[in-house]
């Protein structure tokens, strides 16, 4: 990792033990997806494997990232060929003889597992769009994940790219913050592994008086300064070099101000190969410009400045990007709001915001951050996506739905002729209340530290649904009634045919016409898939997109290469599997001492 990345030894060692952990955790994900358990992730619903997953990983986590994949990939029951990045494919190829020891230690074939060294033009591109290959995972530029679904829009089960992309991050610091703490952790978040991490903190937001503070700038001027910037042959390095020199958009950052900006330290090159550059950073960045919206990747941060709190998650969510973003305050109140209102995947409160642990912090984020269904890296739906769910069978593990959520069924069920239909359906309800009170519904923390707080909770996402042609009614109401519980926001785009056939029941009576009423309430238009393909291409579909009936089998790849992760898989009566399309994850850790002292009822 030194050698060929640049790491400095403290900053590469980590990755060991990532790894590590990445083996340990997915290999306690293996029970889940076997049905003969009776798990509640395959109750009513049986998974089949990925016959081949393609691991593309980046060269910035040479280690810990590609692990995570293939062994992802192989817990899931897959087997996985791995293209290293190519300015580090030994530490690659390195990991992989690891796992391959495992797999040959505990039985399997080590034909299992491939690693592939290919370039990034034809050859890379002939292996990324091969029939043979199901899923794509893929760590790296939102660019670099639409290219690839474009390249893989033929393919018969759609792009299947899933993907962990860019970041934007900001911290903000509000006047109730503990300066010497925030400034710690703001250099430590965007100058650790040379600011070269999708999840570092490119932005600082200073609200109110602390915009004017002069110490907590003097504090971030002597943090900068007393950086030690050298190669990892120098143990007492802290930051090391970019993977090559700067170009595009962090050679602008480095060594250009946008209109209104100035330096408070001019980063400068600190040597002939261009690699190695002292930190940056520049004041008076301005809402919507170059720096405030682009991922520049490199080492080199922005201030900006807020009246209020409200005023900062503002310019924090202004990004096309969602992936971490960060608070330092002692304000309770500033806190809740905060977490009721930021849009990240991770979001850390009183702490830095880079260097996610397997299981304590999944990693993943929202918006353009991610690319498919959304699962987090190192949490517990990651291996569940690397496969095809079925339906096997009523669900059993079942409770009493929520009131509202009952009256949603009532309502609709004037629209479902068939009784078996209705059984379903209130198995399905059923099955989404017992998940929601077991898992889904609750802010759990499976670490227990009592010093820090980590939660992973399931948050509503805006959800558009593609009722298409074969959509059968019960299944577009089983899609909304899971979308009542978790209260997503839910737009309905219906085939014309499908929306005859349901304007056709309003004469058979009242309950028909209720279900219609609260029906309509959701349906945005009825069109055709092509019309709906068009308003995508214009940017008036953005998102999560559900794509139910026939047009599951054509829509992914139409849509290939736009602004929406589509879902097409099965409408399932698995509480468990179908609330996730219309849920997102979000890892929140909050460090909870101070001084070492641990707040009443914590011990």
């Amino acid at each position: 990792m030194a050698a060929e990345g640049g790491k400095t030894v403290a900053e590469a060692d980590p990755e060991v033990s990532e790894a590590i952990d990445f083996a340990r955790y997915y290999a306690d994900r293996v029970t889940e997806l076997d049905p003969a358990a009776g798990h509640l992730t395959t109750d009513g619903a049986r998974f089949t494997p990925a016959t081949l997953t393609l691991v593309t990983p980046p060269w910035n986590f040479p280690v810990a990232i590609p692990a995570g994949g293939v062994l992802a990939a192989l817990a899931a029951g897959s087997a996985v060929v791995i293209k290293p990045a190519h300015p580090v494919p030994a530490c690659t190829e390195i990991a992989v003889a690891a796992v391959r020891a495992a797999l040959h230690a505990g039985g399997a074939p080590t034909d299992l597992l491939q690693v592939v060294r290919a370039g990034e033009g034809e050859v890379g591109r002939a292996l990324v769009a091969h029939d043979g290959v199901d899923t794509v995972v893929l760590t790296g530029a939102i660019e670099t994940a639409r290219m690839f679904e474009t390249w893989r829009a033929a393919h018969p089960g759609g792009p299947r790219v899933y993907a962990e992309t860019s970041g934007k991050n900001a911290l903000v610091i509000t006047p109730a913050a503990d300066y010497d703490l925030a400034v710690a952790d703001l250099v430590k978040s965007a100058f650790g592994h040379a600011g070269q991490k999708c999840s570092a903190a490119s932005l600082v937001i200073l609200v109110g008086s602390a915009g004017t503070s002069p110490r907590l700038r003097r504090q971030l001027v002597d943090a900068m300064r007393s950086l030690r910037v050298g190669w990892p042959t120098d143990l007492g390095a802290m930051m090391g070099p970019v993977i090559e020199p700067p170009e595009g958009k962090l050679h602008r950052a480095l060594t250009t101000l946008e209109p209104g900006e100035s330096w408070v330290v001019e980063p400068r090159p600190l040597d002939e190969t261009g690699r190695l550059w002292s930190p940056g950073v520049k004041d008076g960045v301005a809402p919507g410009s170059f720096f405030h919206l682009t991922e520049c990747f490199g080492p080199v941060l922005g201030i900006m400045r807020a009246r209020t709190l409200a005023q900062a998650v503002d310019l924090q969510n202004a990004t096309d990007f969602g992936l971490t973003g960060g608070l330092h305050s002692l304000d309770e109140e500033e806190i809740a709001y905060w977490l009721d209102h930021v849009e990240v995947g991770n979001a850390y409160v009183n702490r830095h915001i880079t260097g996610a642990i397997v299981q304590r912090q999944p990693f993943g984020g929202w918006k353009g951050s991610a690319v498919g269904p959304g699962a987090k890296a190192g949490g517990p739906n990651y291996v569940a996506q690397l496969g095809d769910w079925d339906a096997d069978g009523v669900p059993g593990e079942q409770a009493e739905p929520a009131r509202h959520v009952r009256q949603a069924l009532a309502d609709y069920t004037g629209l479902i002729t068939s009784q078996a239909d209705r059984s379903w359906l209130r198995a399905a309800v059923a099955s989404d209340a017992a998940a929601w009170a077991a898992e889904l519904g609750r802010e759990l923390d499976r670490s227990g530290l009592p010093a820090e707080e980590n939660l992973l909770r399931y948050l509503p996402v805006p959800l558009t649904v593609r009722a298409g042609d074969g959509t059968a009614v019960v299944e577009l109401v089983r899609v909304l009634l899971a979308a009542e519980l978790a209260g997503s926001t839910v737009r309905v785009s219906l085939d014309p045919a499908l929306s005859d056939a349901l304007k056709a029941l309003a004469p058979s009576g009242e309950p028909a016409r209720q279900g219609l009423r609260r029906l309509a309430a959701h349906v945005e238009r009825a069109e055709s898939g092509d019309q709906l393909v068009a308003r995508v291409r214009r940017g008036e579909v953005t998102g999560r997109l559900r794509v139910i009936g026939d047009e599951a089998a054509t829509l992914p790849g139409e849509l290939a290469g736009l602004e929406v992760s589509v879902l097409a898989q099965p409408v399932l009566a698995t509480g468990r599997r179908e609330l996730l399309t219309v849920l997102r994850e979000q890892a929140v850790s909050r460090t909870l001492h101070r001084f070492g002292h641990l707040p009443p009822g914590r011990h």
